[in-house]
């Protein structure tokens, strides 16, 4: 298996939003208890225009990992210093692309100057952060279709 992790280009917005949205409606059912109304609320923004949208956006850092040449999970950090996004395609679930993506991320966001960082997870996702030294920040958000949970990390 060869792994590659790199900057998201306009040309990967399909594979991007495919993979968003598979990671979402297959392995998050713990989120959104496979109701068809959340799925489609949570997806709505990780179509191809809604990808490309993120891409376009200047306080956004998108970031792919590639096996094999095909994109497998996907990932973005804020210029404030938030893991946004961070799935991992069905298929490729643990085989370490998720580490190596959040190790990614981790580091965009020192070199971006933060020694925090910030993160919502979800309860799919939650116990993953939790064994790379993330922390809880707080209690479940509530107020949305899908509430995550507030959690930190120092990173340097």
């Amino acid at each position: 298996m060869t792994l590659r992790i790199r900057r998201a280009i306009a040309a990967d917005v399909p594979a991007m939003s495919q993979v968003l949205t598979a990671s979402i409606t297959e392995l998050c059912a713990a989120d959104h208890g496979k109701n068809a109304g959340a799925i489609a609320a949570w997806t709505r923004n990780k179509s191809q225009a809604g990808v490309a949208g993120m891409l376009a956006n200047p306080d956004l850092e998108l970031y792919v990992a590639e096996r094999d040449g095909a994109i497998v999970a996907v990932g973005a950090v804020t210029k404030d210093g938030t893991v946004a996004l961070n799935y991992v395609a069905p298929q490729a679930r643990f085989a370490g692309i998720s580490t190596a993506l959040l190790a990614r991320l981790e580091q965009a966001l020192v070199a971006l100057g933060h020694r925090e960082g910030r993160l919502e997870s979800t309860s799919t996702a939650r116990a993953f952060y939790e064994s790379r030294g993330w922390q809880a920040d707080g209690p479940q958000a509530s107020g949305r279709v899908v509430n995550g949970y507030p959690m930190w990390k120092v990173l340097v």
